[in-house]
């Protein structure tokens, strides 16, 4: 009874964490696929060693530290080549990560996104505080750095689409314009193509934001998008195809500077700058 009892408990405090690690992973990788196959990967591993879910720590970092063991020992899939490979968006991609600095990236997403402390994000990576915050402080450098290009705004609140598009051009990128709509979403994408597009779930007239972003991807090719959500739950489930780049309103300048940054690594288009 007592053994049932704590599969029962890890399965409740993996479960409400799940789908922050989804999100992790998702960015991570850059797809939903992949990211929720290294999820899934990690949720195996602590089936086969529970030790390596320590109840010690909080459930969070728990879980997060399984997976870095896996992620770590997959290698982080970076292709260390020359050059830009074969030319895919995947390629590309690759090639701008391997230029980054080792574990800079995870410590980002840890910190800014999944808002963990830097004492936590070195227990998760297994570094000491000063190395976690160093790398902290590297990886905002190498994001400031990183690739620029034209950014569609989709949010039917004035006041946060003043914030949101301040944040990006102060980040080196060209705002499109904002649009309140499904339909000015659309229209506003014809007119001018974004390189990405940041957009809210539910828009003013009760249109849907993921809607928009369908129809202007199936219109367009595959763009980059960074979606905003009081309920990021909803869509990490792995039910469905779902958005690799996710940030929680009310959001911070951080989380919003590295999702737009990481997002931006996986870009397909070839017209962004570097």
């Amino acid at each position: 009874m007592t053994q049932t009892m704590g599969h029962a408990n890890l399965a409740d405090k993996i479960g409400q964490e799940l789908p922050y690690l989804r999100r992790y992973a998702r960015a991570l990788t850059g797809n939903q696929q992949t990211g929720d196959t290294y999820a899934a990967a990690t949720l195996e591993a602590i089936l086969a060693d529970r030790s390596l879910f320590d109840s010690a720590q909080s459930a969070k970092v728990a879980l997060f530290k399984a997976f870095n063991q896996i992620w770590v020992s997959s290698g982080a899939p970076v292709d260390h080549t020359d050059g830009e490979g074969d030319g895919s968006p995947e390629a590309r991609a690759q090639w701008r990560l391997a230029g980054l600095t080792k574990h800079s990236r995870e410590v980002l997403l840890l910190h800014a996104i999944e808002g963990l402390t830097i004492d936590q994000v070195a227990e998760v990576i297994g570094a000491s505080k000063d190395e976690a915050a160093e790398l902290l402080t590297i990886a905002r450098t190498e994001m400031a750095k990183a690739v620029t290009g034209r950014i569609l705004v989709i949010e039917d609140e004035a006041i946060i689409a003043m914030d949101i598009m301040a944040i990006v051009e102060q980040m080196g990128h060209r705002v499109t314009g904002n649009a309140r709509t499904r339909d000015a979403a659309i229209k506003l994408a014809r007119k001018d193509p974004p390189d990405m597009i940041l957009a809210d779930i539910q828009l003013a007239d009760k249109s849907s934001g993921i809607d928009a972003v369908a129809h202007i991807l199936k219109e367009q090719g595959d763009i980059p998008v960074v979606f905003i959500t009081a309920f990021p739950e909803r869509l990490l489930t792995g039910e469905r195809p779902e958005p690799a780049f996710l940030i929680t309103k009310p959001y911070s300048e951080e989380q919003v500077c590295s999702a737009v940054s990481q997002a931006m690594f996986f870009a397909s288009t070839q017209t962004l700058s570097t």
